[in-house]
């Protein structure tokens, strides 16, 4: 074997498809478009979602539902988180940075904190946003409560 008798393997090449360039290149007269119809026309371009005429799917399927544009999504911690998160780092003063840096929330989250579990230690909490009985639960502890 030389430099000189170097090919690529059998099959593995294969020459461009040259569309519209003669008769004689094979692809010639109607360009591999067939026949007439708006499809072998210059410009032609078809809607998203177009199904030949059949009324499409999107206009078939009804609209229902609203989406509220003025909603808040906050992202859940239950008082058990807190408790867990208290014991294991032995703090009492919970913000946005000790959710963070627990991996709880993401830094554009809001967070709210719900009342499932029970709390057993004082703690500061600061948060977005409190249910009520999960206030209750951290005031019942002489706990505070601050909104961010």
């Amino acid at each position: 074997m030389e430099l000189n008798n170097l090919k690529p393997a059998a099959g593995s090449v294969k020459k461009e498809k040259r569309i519209g360039r003669g008769q004689g290149s094979g692809h010639g007269g109607t360009s591999t478009r067939g026949h007439k119809g708006a499809k072998s026309r210059s410009g032609y371009s078809s809607k998203k979602g177009f199904q030949g005429g059949q009324m499409p799917l999107q206009r078939l399927v009804p609209k229902f539902g609203f989406k509220n544009i003025n909603r808040v999504e906050y992202k859940a911690i239950n008082l058990s988180a807190l408790q867990l998160l208290a014991e294991e780092l032995a703090i009492t003063t919970m913000d946005f940075q000790t959710f963070l840096d627990a991996g709880f929330v993401s830094k554009n989250d809001k967070v709210k904190i719900l009342a499932k579990g029970e709390l057993k230690s004082k703690l500061v909490v600061k948060a977005h946003a409190f249910s009520k009985t999960a206030k209750e639960a951290i005031e019942k502890l002489e706990g505070t409560t601050e909104l961010i």
